[in-house]
């Protein structure tokens, strides 16, 4: 499934938070958005999940213009947004429809790929952030989507945590194939993960760079061309250090 992004503009009152953003998202593609705070990134986020409809300009997905929330996408947030009131299991299923039985099924096998099978009666407070955030992933999957939009998903974990569930998602492109676009503020996460990088830039927020990397998956951290792109990105960014790059 393709995404294309035509000059996409999001205004609220008197504040325009990004202008004419163009962009496409190649069936089986990883993008990551990329920029400073307020550049826009989760506000081009929102337009494509149809969370938000009030921009400018159109959101093309698989083909169709687009403007409401889609079973073909499948949203994973900052926050795992659990029901406290729901069993790990319940969470997954929430939403489904069909054969109660079918439900429970799919959603096992699904907790079974992101590592929390036996964890099926948990309640959310008996979970670890990684743990409520591989949940909210089986979540996202268990409606089958093509396409999984990702608003910096796991920008509170820990480091070792981090790097757990970036593995965990090159696993689900590689068995599956989705097409992702992530939202992240973390450059070396989306050298790691991504086929394209769109860097915005500026308040409003604008398209800066468009990066197509082509280095096979998964990358080696230390690779000195990747190394190399990062100091380009961070020259591009204004920044001077990676403890500059915070916010959405």
């Amino acid at each position: 499934m393709s995404v294309i992004i035509e000059q996409v503009s999001r205004t609220f009152g008197n504040q325009t938070a990004v202008r004419n953003v163009s962009f496409e998202a190649e069936d089986g593609e990883i993008v990551g958005l990329l920029g400073t705070s307020g550049c826009g990134k989760s506000t081009i986020l929102r337009a494509i999940s149809g969370l938000d409809e009030g921009y400018d300009g159109k959101v093309n997905v698989n083909g169709k213009t687009s403007r409401g929330v889609s079973e073909d996408l499948g949203i994973i947030f900052q926050e795992p947004r659990l029901m406290p009131w729901l069993t790990v299991l319940d969470n997954v299923c929430f939403g489904l429809s069909g054969d109660k039985k079918e439900k429970r099924e799919k959603a096992k096998a699904l907790l079974e790929k992101v590592g929390l099978g036996g964890f099926e009666s948990y309640y959310p407070k008996q979970l670890s952030g990684g743990m409520a955030q591989r949940t909210a992933i089986a979540r996202a999957l268990v409606t089958g989507p093509d396409t999984l939009l990702l608003d910096e998903p796991f920008s509170a974990l820990d480091a070792f945590t981090k790097l757990q569930l970036q593995d965990l998602l090159l696993q689900i492109w590689e068995t599956d194939h989705p097409t992702m676009i992530i939202v992240t503020h973390d450059i070396d996460e989306a050298l790691s993960l991504c086929d394209r990088i769109i860097i915005l830039k500026g308040q409003p927020g604008v398209v800066d760079k468009n990066i197509k990397l082509t280095k096979t998956k998964p990358r080696r951290k230390g690779d000195p061309e990747l190394a190399k792109l990062k100091e380009d990105i961070l020259r591009s960014l204004n920044t001077t250090h990676s403890g500059d790059e915070k916010g959405a």
